[in-house]
């Protein structure tokens, strides 16, 4: 009796572990089937910018990565000022959203009163869920007239004197350009990146923050010596989260760049970028040189797009190290 009790017990244990590595061979299998999925519509949309945009670099070779020159009248292309216009606009936004979101979640995470942190981070989520196309229409019929008359003229009679970055400050006081665009952007990415460093602030142990203040830091010191250190790959993750937005934006940036093709030294002139110019363009292109220019705007922005991610994971990768290395 007790063996045959033995016996089915054995088997049912059996039949469940059989039960168990099927179901974790089949887990395994549909988690690996998506991520080839996903690996295989990258390089599906990878190949068919490269196809397409073959007679646009056929035609006009490297000159189409320096020149700048854009006239579809005589089918002459070139992506310089494109390329040009997306980098400083997305390196403006960053610049003035990193410190301002890292002050928004250090406020929230170690400063604000309990009453305050609920409404505070409620706000930045709203913010993170307005359209881009409002913003543009707020950046084109409210903020560009008020900075073109109050502030661009401001700026250039006490900044565009400076020696070698007072030519960046100088021109016509109209209100929309690259700065103007810059300055869109940060106000849409500084709520997804203060949103993640928020979060990523929170994780921190509070044993760490207490026994530092236990010996006498300060604020400031517990932040840089406590938090940054157990937080900086969740850190760099959001900011690079919002330099991806910054980069791909569209119709924001539409609306307050001017989309001029011309390439000048002053911020306060008119521009354009990858995405504005396939905004605005795309719809009109007519003939195949046109249309394959267009399209090896989009494979520049697909490669400027990658290139940036990677570099931000061999830099996570290269932090991940170096903190082994230390313990």
């Amino acid at each position: 009796m007790n063996s045959a009790l033995v016996s089915a017990a054995s088997h049912a244990r059996s039949a469940r572990q059989r039960r168990s590595a099927a179901a974790d061979a089949l887990f395994h299998n549909v988690t690996r089937g998506a991520a080839l999925v996903v690996l295989a519509l990258v390089i599906a949309i990878l190949v068919v910018l490269l196809v397409q945009a073959w007679p646009a670099f056929h035609a006009f070779g490297w000159h189409f990565l320096t020149g700048s020159e854009w006239d579809p009248v005589h089918q002459r292309f070139s992506a310089l000022s494109s390329i040009c216009g997306t980098l400083v606009t997305s390196l403006i936004a960053m610049l003035i959203a990193v410190p301002v979101s890292f002050g928004i979640a250090l406020f929230i995470t170690e400063l604000a009163p309990n009453w305050l942190r609920r409404p505070v981070s409620t706000a930045i989520e709203l913010l993170a869920a307005i359209p881009s196309i409002i913003y543009g229409m707020w950046g084109l019929f409210v903020f560009a007239p008020l900075f073109g008359e109050y502030l661009q003229p401001w700026i250039t009679a006490h900044i565009g004197n400076w020696p070698l970055v007072g030519v960046l400050f100088q021109g016509p006081p109209m209100g929309i350009g690259i700065f103007t665009a810059g300055l869109i952007l940060a106000i849409m990415v500084i709520p997804f990146i203060s949103a993640v460093m928020r979060d990523v602030f929170e994780l921190v142990p509070p044993v760490l923050k207490e026994s530092a203040y236990g010996v006498g830091c300060t604020t400031w010191e517990v932040v840089r010596h406590v938090v940054l250190p157990y937080t900086r790959v969740g850190v760099v993750g959001g900011i690079m989260l919002g330099l991806g937005r910054a980069l791909g934006e569209t119709m924001a940036v539409t609306f307050v760049i001017g989309n001029s093709h011309t390439l000048g030294l002053s911020l306060f002139n008119a521009g354009n970028t990858i995405s504005s110019t396939l905004a605005n363009e795309f719809s009109e292109a007519v003939g195949r040189t046109y249309t394959s220019s267009l399209i090896a705007l989009g494979l520049i922005l697909f490669l400027i797009t990658f290139v940036v991610l990677a570099i931000a994971k061999l830099l996570l990768v290269r932090m991940a190290r170096r903190e082994g290395g230390k313990t």
